[in-house]
């Protein structure tokens, strides 16, 4: 196989599959994330990336906890909304057609029509280039019975997706 030198960073992060696509509740507000990652597995911590203009970045360095919320496919106008809107002068949840659910564990709300709410509190802060990663542990968090994660919504190359097919 030929392969072609490339020298183009964005063209080469590109080629990544896919990223899960969240909404991410801190205080008040919801934000959509693309750059989300398990960070590691014990202790069980959660990796999202926000850029310091964005109005949640001053939510969450404030509150030190945000809520990973999932969403699935039915989902997507919302999910959508929440990313090109800031909720510094709007609320989201209103606009959005999502509800207020309190959490269990910290005082940011959760996203009821996500299945999945996976509470996290910030115990780092990384800043690398264009983006601060606050490194959240679960604390706690909700699945629905019905969750499927063939539901949920992937993101890349500019568009919204599903899951792919399962190869073995």
């Amino acid at each position: 196989m030929a392969k072609e030198i490339i020298q183009d960073s964005s063209k080469l992060m590109s080629s990544f599959a896919s990223f899960p696509t969240v909404l991410v509740t801190c205080q008040e507000n919801i934000i959509t994330v693309t750059l989300i990652h398990i960070v590691s597995f014990l202790p069980p911590l959660l990796g999202i990336g926000i850029k310091p203009e964005r109005y949640s970045y001053g939510l969450i360095k404030e509150a030190k906890e945000f809520v990973v919320n999932i969403p699935t496919k039915d989902l997507l106008k919302p999910t959508i909304f929440c990313g090109a809107k800031s909720g510094k002068v709007l609320d989201k949840f209103k606009e959005a057609g999502l509800t207020k659910q309190d959490s269990l564990s910290v005082k940011t709300k959760s996203v009821k029509e996500c299945p999945v709410n996976i509470e996290c509190k910030v115990v780092q802060e990384l800043v690398t280039g264009d983006r601060t990663w606050f490194v959240g542990e679960i604390v706690n968090g909700r699945i629905a019975d019905d969750y499927k994660i063939e539901d949920s919504i992937q993101y890349w190359r500019g568009v919204y997706r599903l899951p792919g097919n399962i190869l073995k």
